[in-house]
């Protein structure tokens, strides 16, 4: 027997891959609460390029530009954090 188990080897390259999923997803977690805390200490204000429609009992809220700022910074943080793994 030379010592070496490939079971084994698998089982700590899925662990090491778990622990980094965790650890990009506690970090994705730590921005939105980051990105939740701003946004609360604004105000709810909108963005430049949201929408609001009222009406007398009736009000639309179509955060475009919100959508705009939130789509590109998940797509740069994905792109980076999937970038580490290959």
């Amino acid at each position: 027997m030379t010592g070496h188990c490939l079971v084994g080897d698998i089982v700590d390259r899925m662990l090491i891959w778990l622990g980094l999923t965790l650890a990009h997803l506690g970090l994705l977690l730590a921005a939105a609460g980051l990105l939740l805390g701003w946004a609360g200490a604004r105000g709810g204000r909108l963005l430049p390029g949201d929408i609001v429609i009222s009406r007398p009992g009736f009000t639309l809220f179509l955060p475009v530009a919100t959508s705009l700022v939130i789509s590109l910074l998940l797509t740069l943080l994905l792109s980076l954090v999937l970038g580490w793994r290959r």
